[in-house]
């Protein structure tokens, strides 16, 4: 059983749908797969699995949620966790935001709605790949 986690973060359910059907059909089995609607069940959802040892490689997560956005969001995450990558998946990111997120969260990429599969599979996989070297 995958001992590695990839948790979307997203506002609208669509999305999260649509993500988990992409990183399953692209990914497979070979990773568990968590889903959160804000920032605050994401939290708690990463401290969960930290207590069960169990390691998130990847965050995706939107910008603009209710109550924390996705770069503050990131870089709370970061300071607990700076080795899981990060993903800004976003319609609506202001660049300043954008910014911070790479400077204080390490940001993997921004990548903006409606996003191309093609174009996140292979930021997954190429920091994957970075990870599990």
């Amino acid at each position: 059983m995958p001992e590695q986690v990839i948790l979307c973060v997203d506002d609208e359910e669509i999305v999260l749908n649509s993500l988990e059907m992409q990183l399953k059909e692209q990914l497979g089995e070979e990773y568990l797969y968590e889903f959160a609607e804000n920032a605050e069940d994401a939290l708690e959802i990463i401290e969960e699995l930290a207590e069960e040892n169990i390691e998130i490689v990847i965050i995706i997560s939107d910008w603009l949620m209710p109550g924390l956005k996705g770069d503050e969001f990131l870089i709370k995450v970061h300071q607990k966790f700076p080795k899981t990558l990060k993903v800004l998946l976003t319609g609506q990111a202001d660049e300043k935001a954008v910014e911070r997120a790479k400077n204080q969260a390490n940001l993997l990429m921004c990548i903006h709605k409606p996003w191309e599969t093609r174009e996140l599979i292979e930021t997954i996989k190429s920091g994957l790949a970075t990870v599990n070297c």
